[in-house]
């Protein structure tokens, strides 16, 4: 059975988690404290595409059973199930942006969701140059789809962004169990 699929008619997730490779054994932590609806981006890029599938194929079972929204980053097939994919390709379900040109092209190549980062200073981007709130809302104002703050966030620092306009946030490590804040279910 595929996992739930966000459609047009539905919102999109606030609350994304970005798996990364250096979580290790912690993932499976933090997807047992997503919230019901929330979504998960399939990354390990650097992983060869068949231990990558097998990864998939257990996020799958787990994100049906526990009602999450599965998308997988880049143009790779992995199987059925997944919700879309996220990427700078045409077609794309969710797609990053560093910048104002990057959102604009994301929009034109159809995302219906953009992950908007750094936000604040992160592990995954050591030295970027963090957006801030004001150039997150100069960057993402009028651009007509939802957006996801990532990079140093966590449900209290979204709170602070909803004024902006910010649909939701992603993180890796705000979801590991040391580092979670109560997020409503």
């Amino acid at each position: 059975m595929p996992c739930r699929h966000p459609s047009r008619n539905r919102e999109l997730p606030r609350r994304w988690l970005m798996t990364d490779p250096r979580m290790g054994e912690a993932l499976w932590d933090a997807l047992a404290t997503l919230p019901h609806g929330a979504g998960v981006i399939l990354r390990h890029y650097e992983w060869p595409k068949s231990k990558r599938r097998k990864l998939f194929v257990k996020l799958r079972r787990i994100a049906t059973r526990r009602g999450l929204v599965l998308v997988v980053a880049g143009h790779e097939r992995l199987g059925s199930g997944a919700a879309g994919s996220h990427g700078r390709h045409r077609g794309a379900l969710t797609a990053p942006a560093h910048s104002r040109r990057e959102a604009i092209a994301a929009v034109r190549a159809g995302a219906q969701l953009l992950f908007v980062s750094p936000v604040h200073s992160t592990r995954s981007h050591p030295g970027a140059r963090a957006l801030g709130p004001v150039r997150l809302g100069l960057m993402t104002r009028d651009l007509g789809v939802p957006v996801i703050a990532l990079g140093g966030m966590d449900e209290r620092r979204w709170r602070a962004l909803r004024p902006l306009g910010v649909h939701g946030w992603a993180g890796i490590d705000a979801w590991a169990r040391q580092n979670r804040i109560a997020v409503p279910t």
